[in-house]
């Protein structure tokens, strides 16, 4: 799907469909991921807690108002591209209308929302000690410079997709990247917050034993 002219091209659908089923994994993923977390780092500060559901949320919703615009230049590439005295310019016009409508809801759900969530967790994570603090300590730094992206390209100083906006997102990669890979080989770190878990999950009589 190269732009408004897919409407009238003869593309094959197939590519879009994937890429529209995938962007739905990622945006069910992150929900899951602040879902899953939430118990854990809501001991820590629960406002920021609820703070990085919501905005896992928020991002989710907008990755999904992108599927759905490219699912309706789908449908209508699919009922009206190639019919009969289709008009070729309005249907152009309509491509574009919902290409702008992606690329502007991917900016604010799947750009503008990476930095928030960086700020928001790396924050619980650096104060708790859960993960290694250099780990969040990547995302703190990253998030500024990949907001700051974000707003110049809202006000057209720096484009969409470019060198500025290419450098400022790799921290903010190197940090959801990294904490990933480490909580699923190690987990979280000992600390106040996973010894009182344990301590909660510990049965009353063991805990007498073990006194």
């Amino acid at each position: 799907m190269k732009g408004k002219d897919f409407i009238i091209s003869s593309a094959a659908d197939t590519p879009a469909l994937w890429g529209c089923f995938l962007e739905v994994i990622v945006a069910l993923a992150g929900i899951g991921t602040a879902i899953t977390l939430y118990p854990v780092v809501k001991r820590q500060n629960q406002g920021m807690a609820l703070g990085f559901v919501a905005s896992r949320t928020l991002e989710a919703a907008m990755l999904f108002t992108g599927v759905a615009s490219l699912l309706s230049l789908v449908t209508l590439h699919q009922d009206l591209g190639t019919a009969a005295g289709a008009d070729a310019a309005s249907l152009a016009a309509i491509g574009a209308s919902h290409v702008a409508t992606y690329h502007w809801a991917f900016t604010l759900g799947g750009s503008l929302m990476p930095g928030i969530n960086a700020i928001l967790l790396g924050t619980l994570l650096y104060r708790s000690g859960l993960v290694p603090r250099v780990l969040p300590m990547i995302g703190l730094i990253g998030a500024p410079l990949h907001l700051t992206a974000v707003v110049l390209t809202m006000f057209g100083v720096v484009d969409r997709v470019g060198t500025v906006t290419g450098i400022a997102v790799i921290p903010i990669a190197l940090w959801e990247l990294s904490l990933g890979v480490y909580l699923i080989v190690k987990g979280f770190k000992p600390c106040p917050i996973t010894d009182a878990i344990r301590e909660e999950a510990t049965p009353p009589a063991y805990r007498e034993v073990a006194v």
